[in-house]
């Protein structure tokens, strides 16, 4: 199993919140969970777009062990696994939008690449 060289060194509350929810996926991941509120794992990739199971499994860890986003699991065959915003989780949401208005004022528009969900966001 994986381990850090170095322990996480946060000295800030914006740097815990950035570790949570910061980088490319994690984001994108709780924007198509409010988006869609709930889905299963072939679903959540199917809507990221180009993820790797690997990169898509590893945020979904770090997310779920920070409790921003519920693992349901049914048990049946085959199994049923369903992913949805903690209440954690969705306190984050307004945040980002946030950020994505800010963003949005200096962002280059390149709508051919931009995810449905981000279109949602009225910034301009």
């Amino acid at each position: 199993m994986y381990k850090r060289k170095l322990d996480t060194d946060i000295r800030c509350p914006l740097e815990y919140g950035l570790e949570i929810f910061g980088g490319k996926w994690k984001s994108r991941i709780i924007c198509v969970l409010a988006e869609k509120r709930i889905l299963r794992y072939g679903e959540l990739r199917k809507e990221m777009g180009n993820i790797t199971d690997a990169v898509l499994a590893s945020a979904l860890k770090d997310l779920i062990g920070n409790d921003i986003v519920v693992r349901k699991s049914y048990d049946e065959i085959p199994p049923h696994v369903e992913y949805s915003l903690s209440e954690k989780g969705a306190s984050v949401v307004p945040i980002l939008q946030s950020i994505c208005k800010w963003s949005g004022i200096f962002y280059r528009d390149d709508s051919d690449n931009m995810m449905v969900h981000c279109q949602r966001c009225d910034y301009r």
